[in-house]
């Protein structure tokens, strides 16, 4: 089965990870590491409640990222682990420009 994680940022500009070749992160780890990117990248929740779901966190923190980060590899594969982890699906489309999460 195919696991992959794609971002889009926009119609010219997309990361691919293809998860099934990393080594997998757990449900813990990956909330972790994204509850520390969502802080470090100073993002903000979507929702006017605060309340940040975690396809919510999956999608802003890849939107704070940015090109700058999504470039770096390692950073990427780890965020692909992270997202594959707590969301629990085989293929994950983050649509940033649309601000969406698919499955």
């Amino acid at each position: 089965m195919i696991s992959e994680v794609i971002v889009q940022l926009s119609t010219e500009q997309q990361f691919r990870a293809a998860v099934d070749r990393l080594a997998p992160m757990g449900n813990e780890e990956a909330r972790r590491w994204l509850d520390e990117q969502f802080t470090v990248l100073e993002c903000e929740p979507l929702r006017p409640s605060g309340k940040v779901l975690l396809a919510d966190k999956v999608l802003v923190v890849a939107r704070e990222a940015g090109e700058r980060r999504l470039s770096d590899e390692a950073w990427f594969q780890t965020y692909a682990r992270a997202a594959h982890a707590v969301l629990g699906r085989p293929v994950i489309k983050v649509d940033v420009a649309a601000m969406t999460v698919s499955y």
